[in-house]
């Protein structure tokens, strides 16, 4: 089922899949068509929730408004209100994992279980302002329309090894208006809420928090900032199959794992 709910400075654009407990899926820039493959594999035995974060390809966002964590975790939270199938299992990844984080915080009673996957979280590594600065660079540049340029810098920050020339390729050519709007929208109105956001630890340690790292993410930033987030709240991460778009790349082996993941949490209450 497809549809939209209205909001009070947007309108969200969610599916839902089968039928059992909720599962929400939810990324940051990444849209729910990311989440598909998965999103069907996990409907054969639960209800499952994905949704376009605002100002992201279907759901709209008025003029003026912004993308802050704690409004993507009120939008979730009435998503899930909405579709009345809670509490909810919460797989958030990249800056969706930033925002089913706010949602633990501000929305204990939706949530079952947060799988925060690879949340970049600058703010709690010594670096940070090293970082954080970095990234105001690259945001600025990108905005002032140094597309490729930006993006080799995003690279570098995150850690990520790719030739000039694939990032060239991948970014300087002809593409599609949908995916530059929702680029554009990351760069200027997502990116630096979620990278700064600092999660309040105590709060989170209420939660049930898993914090998931992807076996080829090793050294990578998020590998970094996921780390120091299990730390803070004093739990091991688990790896899933694949690096920071496992479930994109490899969705069979993800829902595997985040069953597996899943049904040990469930042995453990």
């Amino acid at each position: 089922m497809n549809n939209t709910l209205k909001v009070s400075d947007a309108e969200l654009y969610y599916e839902v899949r089968g039928s059992g407990p909720l599962v929400v899926l939810v990324g940051a820039p990444m849209d729910a068509d990311a989440f598909a493959p998965l999103a069907d594999l996990l409907a054969a035995d639960r209800t499952v929730l994905t949704t376009d974060p605002r100002g992201v390809k279907r759901s709209t966002l008025e003029a003026g408004g912004t993308s802050r964590p704690e409004q993507r975790a009120d939008d979730l939270a009435r998503l899930i209100r909405h579709v009345d199938a809670g509490p909810a299992v919460v797989l958030g990844s990249s800056g969706g994992a930033v925002s089913a984080l706010a949602l633990a915080q501000d929305h204990p009673e939706l949530v079952r279980t947060v799988i925060a996957h690879e949340p970049p979280l600058d703010r709690l590594l010594p670096d940070a302002d090293e970082l954080l600065a970095k990234s105001e660079k690259l945001m600025a540049d990108y905005l002032a329309g140094d597309v490729t340029g930006a993006w080799k810098q995003f690279f570098a920050v995150a850690n990520i090894q790719l030739p000039d020339e694939v990032v060239e390729m991948m970014f300087g050519a002809d593409r599609d208006p949908e995916q530059l709007a929702t680029e554009r929208f990351w760069f200027g109105h997502e990116m630096r809420e979620s990278i700064s956001w600092l999660p309040d630890f105590d709060r989170l340690r209420a939660a049930d928090v898993v914090v998931g790292i992807g076996e080829e993410s090793t050294g990578q930033l998020c590998d970094r900032t996921s780390t120091a987030l299990a730390a803070g709240l004093g739990v091991e991460p688990t790896r899933f199959p694949g690096d920071h778009t496992g479930f994109v790349e490899r969705p069979e082996a993800f829902a595997k794992a985040l069953r597996d993941l899943l049904e040990a949490v469930r042995r453990s209450r």
